[in-house]
């Protein structure tokens, strides 16, 4: 089996945010790999109007799903749940979708659709910073650790800034072509002690996966609870 981590909104250094996790993972003779997100800056473009969207994001995933054809199981967290719908569709290695407090987007919805973040459906969440003249957007460094990383250790939290992203905000409004989840057996865990994504949004997304399990953890639980996350794989 081989693990394929789609990282969310407004980071960079994917394998950073998903280490704990895969360091266990790899302890049971498990591979994973955390695909960079060109909207997030991650080869070596930089975001904005005119830089990578979503379909960039949806290509560099799917490049790294087609090398091999061992089984697989796409981990996608938040956003990463948008670009996995598109990126995920028609890859016949991948045997799973773990959605961990993710956007579950029909076909033809996309970011935007959901409030930005909170799902309010009125505009921009207030831990994000948009920049309308640059185009791009990301979290606000003072809000970082009271909205996404509360149930973190010191460690974590210290180091967790340095990895975030100015995103271009393309992103929020460009649609899914597809939506693999529809065809392939998906599992979505709602974190309950989110304070980014609420968990009264993260319950409706999962009205439309196959199973669903619920943790007591904030928004990044492949960082708090990380034996949680590889038991579930483990067990998928």
């Amino acid at each position: 089996m081989r693990v394929v981590f789609v990282h969310g909104a407004c980071v960079r250094d994917g394998a950073w945010w998903w280490h704990r996790t895969a360091e266990l993972l790899q302890e049971r003779g498990v591979s994973s790999v955390a695909p960079g997100l060109p909207s997030c800056g991650e080869v070596g473009l930089p975001g904005g109007f005119s830089g990578p969207g979503l379909a960039e994001d949806v290509a560099a995933v799917r490049q790294v799903l087609r090398t091999g054809d061992e089984p697989t199981v796409v981990v996608a967290h938040s956003y990463g749940g948008i670009v996995t719908a598109e990126a995920a569709a028609g890859i016949g290695s991948v045997r799973h979708l773990l959605l961990v407090s993710s956007y579950l987007p029909e076909v033809g919805q996309s970011l935007s659709d959901f409030g930005d973040g909170d799902g309010d459906g009125n505009g921009p969440a207030p831990f994000l910073d948009v920049d309308i003249e640059a185009g791009t957007f990301g979290v606000r460094p003072e809000l970082l650790v009271d909205t996404f990383l509360q149930d973190c250790d010191p460690e974590v939290q210290a180091q967790a800034a340095d990895h975030l992203a100015r995103q271009s905000v393309q992103v929020t409004g460009q649609p899914v072509g597809a939506a693999a989840w529809q065809q392939v057996p998906s599992t979505y865990l709602v974190c309950a002690q989110d304070r980014g994504t609420p968990a009264a949004l993260q319950r409706e997304f999962a009205r439309r996966a196959g199973n669903v399990v619920e943790v007591d953890a904030g928004h990044h639980p492949f960082l708090s609870r990380p034996t949680v996350i590889r038991d579930l794989l483990l067990d998928l």
